[in-house]
């Protein structure tokens, strides 16, 4: 499979590493200041670049036919514009705030939590997000999927705020330390006792092998899909 690497920071060169060791071709790798290339020698992309370009690059994917796997998180707000392009263009589309396979579980065993939780008032819920000094958006991006999931479930929450509490609010705290890949906390406190969920990630390796998977599933199919359609999960 020949692949495109939209964003080559860190995350690309695993995902590169990872690729070759499964196989793949890497036949382009693309900075952000890269404008002039050719997409269409990839089968698929892998897009692990910045919010101001991530979706001028998921525009050029599907423009021109080339399945794209998104990783890159703060351009949401043009999430639809790419949902409706890719259906107006018959394309192939997978985002994912994490692409990590242990992630994918976490978020449905949160949302399940959440669901059991929802009749019990008396428990308060909160978020901690911890991320390397290098990560540019706050809260994370697993951290607003994990919000969501929440909201979804739980009758007693609407929506999320960083480092801010409020009726029917999910506050979610944010830090950022020097060498941490990713850990993610939901906590439910009483005043009689607490209940969290962790995950916590050891590198990059499981971001990366769960991009070069959906990637690999997604050539050949069209449509907007999730990571719960790789997994075949929730």
């Amino acid at each position: 499979m020949n692949i495109a690497l939209l964003g080559y920071g860190k995350m690309g060169k695993t995902i590169e590493q990872i690729a070759i060791k499964r196989g793949h071709n890497i036949v382009l790798t693309v900075d952000k200041d890269d404008t002039d290339y050719d997409i269409t020698k990839a089968d698929v992309a892998i897009d692990f670049s910045i919010p101001d370009v991530a979706f001028n690059n998921i525009s050029n994917c599907i423009n021109n036919n080339v399945p794209v796997i998104s990783g890159t998180t703060g351009w949401l707000h043009k999430y639809n514009d790419a949902l409706n392009l890719c259906k107006e263009k018959d394309g192939a589309f997978i985002y994912a705030s994490n692409y990590s396979l242990g992630v994918n579980i976490f978020f449905e065993l949160n949302k399940t939590l959440a669901k059991m939780m929802s009749a019990l008032k008396q428990y308060n819920v909160s978020m901690e997000e911890i991320h390397h000094t290098q990560k540019l958006d706050a809260p994370s991006g697993t951290a607003i999927s994990l919000a969501d999931g929440i909201i979804s479930q739980h009758e007693g929450f609407d929506n999320w705020k960083l480092d801010e509490n409020g009726e029917k609010v999910i506050p979610i705290t944010a830090k950022r330390i020097e060498n941490v890949p990713g850990t993610h906390t939901v906590s439910y406190e009483s005043e009689v006792d607490s209940i969290s969920i962790e995950h916590v990630a050891h590198n990059r390796q499981g971001f990366a092998l769960g991009a070069v998977v959906a990637a690999e599933w997604i050539v050949g199919k069209t449509g907007v899909f999730t990571m719960n359609d790789v997994l075949n999960i929730g």
